[in-house]
């Protein structure tokens, strides 16, 4: 559950530093079998043509319900750091709705209605008296939106689909994951299986877009780089966290049908206290029509 992975307050003065240590002493034990993503694994993305711009900008933030590495929730200073990422699309993890620990606010609804966006939450259980899950943020036309429901880890887990009007008109699927956290990787597989089972479904282009708790070279990622293009980030800046070090990349993009979509490279933005991961955030082209 969330209140078990993230102690009360006054167990700690930085309960979140604290929590991000631990979880990065569990990644990096990890990394060395892991290795870098094999050669051939991946379907790289088209190359745009020269001239293309950008159609489709889309990002991605745990938010950790707003709890700052400096221990203090506030939500205005993570719309702060969403607003400053000039996104039509957001991805948003770990985000609380009317839980008491945040004080019983939608945050999705609250963060939608700062930001001018419509808001889809997607929930994966009960909690302190609301609820906890997912949500995506946008200001294009939705034109429907579901949530998966995956087999449950050490906590629930749900995917949400929400299929949007793109700029251009054309339909695009963005689905927001956030899949097991814990060293082992068994029910972070199994969800990531199962999300790109659902994904076959998808009649339209589509973007996966989260914390995937993994790392390139990792099963899962390449799990989804088999079944899509899995973007690059800038060299040199590609790790997310935690926010204040970042020296693990867990948090990805994935977009489909493989080799279709022109090719983005992801920007790591450098936001140090809001969350204890780093936002991310990328400009593409969708495919052309078949």
């Amino acid at each position: 559950m969330p209140d078990q992975k993230e102690p009360p307050l006054q167990r700690s003065e930085h309960p979140a530093r604290d929590r991000s240590q631990r979880r990065l002493a569990g990644f990096l034990g990890l990394l060395a079998p892991i290795g870098m993503v094999l050669a051939g694994c991946a379907n790289p993305a088209r190359v745009p043509d020269a001239g293309e711009t950008a159609t489709l900008n889309v990002a991605s933030y745990n938010i950790k319900h707003g709890l700052g590495m400096d221990g203090v929730i506030d939500l205005e200073r993570t719309a702060r750091v969403l607003e400053s990422l000039d996104a039509e699309v957001i991805a948003l993890q770990e985000v609380d709705d009317r839980a008491r620990r945040s004080d019983g606010v939608d945050q999705a609804a609250w963060l939608g209605e700062r930001l001018g966006m419509t808001h889809r939450f997607g929930a994966f259980m009960p909690f302190q008296g609301g609820r906890y899950g997912l949500a995506l943020l946008t200001s294009l036309p939705i034109t429907d939106h579901a949530t998966w429901r995956l087999s449950d880890g050490n906590e629930p887990r749900v995917a949400l689909a929400v299929t949007l009007e793109a700029r251009d008109g054309r339909a695009v699927t963005v689905i927001v994951v956030h899949f097991d956290w814990v060293d082992d990787d068994a029910f972070r597989f199994t969800q990531a299986e199962e999300t790109i089972a659902r994904l076959g479904t998808v009649e339209t282009p589509w973007i996966v877009i989260g914390d995937f708790n993994d790392v390139p070279g990792s099963r899962t990622m390449n799990a989804f780089a088999e079944c899509g293009s899995l973007l690059d980030k800038e060299p040199r800046n590609a790790a997310t966290f935690p926010s204040e070090d970042p020296r693990i990349d867990i948090d990805h993009v994935v977009t489909g049908p493989a080799r279709s979509w022109p090719a983005g490279v992801i920007s790591v933005i450098d936001e140090r206290i809001a969350s204890d991961h780093r936002p991310l955030r990328v400009g593409l082209l969708p495919p052309p029509e078949r």
